[in-house]
């Protein structure tokens, strides 16, 4: 082998891993934009770290679904804090597109809870105006303290 096809080698495979990496950055884009993430992040982009009591579940073994039941799972980390529900994506490769977030309560609504495949989620309602549906399961939605804010 020559230097010179050792060069065109290793230009090729780094040609392909820009590429690779670019892609895979536009498609974490499309994914937030398809899901509510990047329409949240226009009014919700997380300044600060959570106050007060907080409880936090994720990211591993758990999946929240979203706009039009996308779905993630065991990426995203959720915290319930006093002032707000915090979202953040725990690993680096699908953070493209997807900021943390801090909804304050007073953004949240909760719709009715449903029953899906025997599970039960309550669902949240997100943002005033952009009206995200987050769906999360009866369980994880007991472990964050969210149930008692859930209407009867």
């Amino acid at each position: 082998m020559t230097h010179s096809s050792t060069g065109l080698q290793l230009g090729i495979f780094l040609l392909a891993l820009v590429v690779f990496a670019t892609f895979w950055c536009l498609l974490t884009v499309l994914i937030s934009r398809l899901t509510g993430w990047a329409v949240l992040a226009r009014r919700f982009r997380s300044q600060s770290e959570p106050y007060g009591d907080a409880r936090t579940v994720g990211p591993w073994l758990l999946t929240i679904y979203m706009r039009y039941w996308t779905h993630y799972s065991s990426i995203v980390k959720i915290t319930a804090a006093n002032d707000a529900l915090y979202l953040s994506i725990n690993m680096i490769g699908f953070r493209a597109g997807h900021p943390p977030l801090s909804i304050p309560w007073s953004e949240i609504a909760f719709s009715s809870q449903t029953w899906i495949f025997f599970r039960r989620y309550v669902v949240m309602i997100l943002g005033k105006q952009e009206k995200i549906p987050l769906r999360i399961s009866e369980r994880t939605a007991r472990k964050l303290g969210i149930l008692e804010r859930v209407p009867e």
